[in-house]
């Protein structure tokens, strides 16, 4: 199954290699990642990124392989590709490219000097810290070694020579800084720092893009053998299998389809899910939307029944812990909670496993608490109102997945009722009675409260510009994509509305997703780029989310309002940025360039899930 396959247009071309991405991951949330032209754009890419569980977080650890092919004559060829804080590229070795290709979840690079032909392929081993990466010399005669370049740094950070460096220098590689070790034929220590190496891709999004990786050494490979080198973290004692069979075991790996193979990436030993690659961890608000997309489609219940249970024990006051990307566990959503109703009625009625519901939706279950602490009030402001509607607010805090906050101000103010979080209010307690009704139970007074909300978000939300608004109380009119929900989810709120979907589809749609604000509005912004500050006020006030056309295609569908062709720009975009997968966010103006992470779990998991919808299972009578 081929993924990705490039030639030398592509590969030769620096800007175009360096603007498309590979991603292997080894399923605890570790990865190896880098660029088809093979140039480090970001402090992310590595070979061998681990994932450390408490305190979540990522090390990066083995930052690049770079082969030297020395020829006859003896002139020494660099294949390696490094950008630096002067400017200059060196060596240039994606020159030399003649194709890449991503088949079966496994990288390959092929480089042509004359009539000498180098080959290097990437596997990780599944459930262990460790990555092979395999040299050949395919064609002509030369002698083949590659340059070992390691750091151990925090993903997000930087390390310079000044900081120094651990390592213990071995016959066959070595171990740095007693976390892990590389290990590959015909090891000779060196120890030299590469002072100034750039990213430019953390230069555009204005952090810092410099760092200093150490060389620790060169593997050479013997005439006509290939140059297998291995690294791996946690046991040091205990190797990862040869190479050969790390990549064997790889490409063995099979999927009903490529959409199957990019929902796999996110779903990690748990289990659980990262949200997306490289630099998010789990968040409970993307793990739920995303549910549906990455086990059921892909038929994982055994997992996904796991974590759920797993999740709805974090929920606390009624709220669902959000991530721990922040350093601590917080509760500081109002959405992800309702989202879980959902993904849990979404496994039921896929699987039919009444057990799960009856443990969490029936008497004395952790769900049914979600109820009553909201009709309480609990954390932020977030209760239900007299008039049976959700709202929520505290100063300083953005609760709606439109979550930005720019120097201590929501850059999205919804404060009040909002129009999605009052959908899924509404689909929430059609959830639980449906729920409840599988097991035997009573439903009516659930029934009561969303006829009750039903009631006032219909008188409510409509507002005089023929939308929904965004929020009532206060009131707010701007043309968003969040009353797609009003019209998508199973127990939603509003009848199908045809114009209406035309309505939002002409001011909002784009080949990649649905921008998060018409364009006619002043507050709009058609960029997301720039500064951390920058790229966060622009990160929903007109930026694409591809995630956001689900919701619109389930919608359309219930209007019976013609799909064909709403996906088609998402199936190609597999091909443009993170390889095989969907990107975050893009830019809100044409030609929509991509943006934010380049392997995003709900935007594969909406793509899978409309490619892909799962078949629900009747209640037994």
């Amino acid at each position: 199954m081929v993924q990705a396959e490039f030639g030398t247009q592509i590969c030769g071309d620096l800007s175009a290699g360096a603007a498309r991405e590979w991603l292997v991951t080894d399923g605890l949330g570790g990865y190896a990642m880098g660029t088809v032209s093979g140039l480090r754009t970001r402090r992310y890419h590595g070979l061998l990124v681990v994932a450390h569980p408490a305190p979540p977080r990522r090390i990066m650890a083995l930052a690049a392989l770079d082969p030297v092919v020395i020829l006859p004559g003896g002139a020494r060829v660099g294949l390696g590709t490094h950008e630096w804080a002067s400017g200059a590229v060196d060596p240039s070795g994606y020159a030399l490219l003649e194709r890449f290709d991503l088949t079966d979840g496994v990288p390959r690079w092929r480089w042509r000097i004359g009539d000498v032909v180098v080959e290097r392929e990437l596997a990780m081993v599944r459930g262990r810290p460790a990555v092979a990466v395999v040299h050949r010399v395919l064609a002509g005669d030369a002698q083949l070694t590659v340059d070992a370049l390691v750091t151990w740094r925090d993903m997000h950070g930087e390390r310079y020579e000044a900081d120094g460096i651990l390592v213990d220098p071995a016959a066959d590689g070595c171990t740095v800084e007693d976390a892990y070790r590389v290990t590959g034929p015909g090891f000779v220590a060196d120890g030299r720092w590469w002072r100034g190496v750039h990213h430019r891709e953390e230069a555009a999004r204005g952090l810092a893009p410099n760092e200093d990786l150490y060389r620790v050494g060169t593997f050479t490979a013997a005439p006509g053998q290939p140059l297998d080198v291995l690294a791996w973290a946690g046991d040091l004692a205990e190797p990862p299998p040869p190479a050969a069979d790390v990549l064997a075991a790889a490409r063995g790996r099979r999927f009903a389809d490529s959409l199957a193979r990019a929902a796999d990436a996110f779903v990690v030993r748990g289990p659980d899910v990262v949200a997306g690659y490289p630099w998010f961890g789990a968040w409970s608000r993307d793990t739920m939307i995303a549910y549906e997309g990455l086990f059921l489609t892909s038929g994982r219940f055994d997992e996904g029944r796991e974590l759920l249970r797993a999740y709805a024990e974090t929920l606390d006051a009624g709220m669902l812990a959000n991530t721990a990307d922040t350093g601590q566990v917080e509760h500081n959503t109002a959405d992800a909670t309702l989202w879980l109703l959902h993904a849990v009625e979404r496994h039921v009625t896929a699987t039919g496993d009444t057990d799960l519901a009856a443990a969490l939706a029936g008497p004395g279950g952790p769900l049914g608490d979600v109820v009553d602490q909201h009709l309480a009030g609990t954390r932020y402001g977030l209760r239900i109102d007299t008039d049976g509607l959700l709202t929520q607010g505290a100063d300083g805090h953005a609760l709606t997945w439109m979550d930005a906050v720019v120097e201590g101000v929501p850059a999205t103010q919804r404060r009040g009722k909002a129009v999605e979080l009052n959908a899924l209010w509404v689909n929430g307690l059609g959830a639980l009675a449906a729920l409840r009704r599988r097991t035997g139970g009573d439903p009516h007074d659930l029934d009561r409260l969303r006829g009750r909300a039903l009631d006032a978000f219909r008188a409510r939300f409509p507002a005089p510009t023929g939308w929904l608004y965004d929020t009532v109380d206060p009131d707010d009119t701007a043309l968003r994509p969040n009353q797609v929900l009003a019209y998508s989810l199973p127990y939603a709120p509003m009848p199908p509305d045809p114009g209406l979907l035309g309505v939002l589809g002409a001011a909002l749609l784009t080949p990649l997703g649905l921008r998060t604000l018409d364009p006619r509005d002043p507050a709009y912004r058609g960029t997301h780029r720039g500064t951390p500050a920058e790229r966060d006020s622009a990160y929903h006030q007109g930026t694409v989310w591809p995630w956001l056309l689900g919701p619109f295609v389930d919608a359309c569908r219930a209007a019976r309002v013609p799909t064909e062709g709403l996906i088609s720009g998402l199936v190609a975009h597999l091909g443009e940025w993170g390889l095989g997968s969907v990107s975050e966010t893009a830019d809100g103006d044409a030609p929509h360039a991509a943006t934010g992470c380049p392997f995003q779990a709900w935007s594969v998991a909406e793509l899978h899930r409309m490619v892909q919808p799962v078949e629900p299972v009747a209640p037994a009578p």
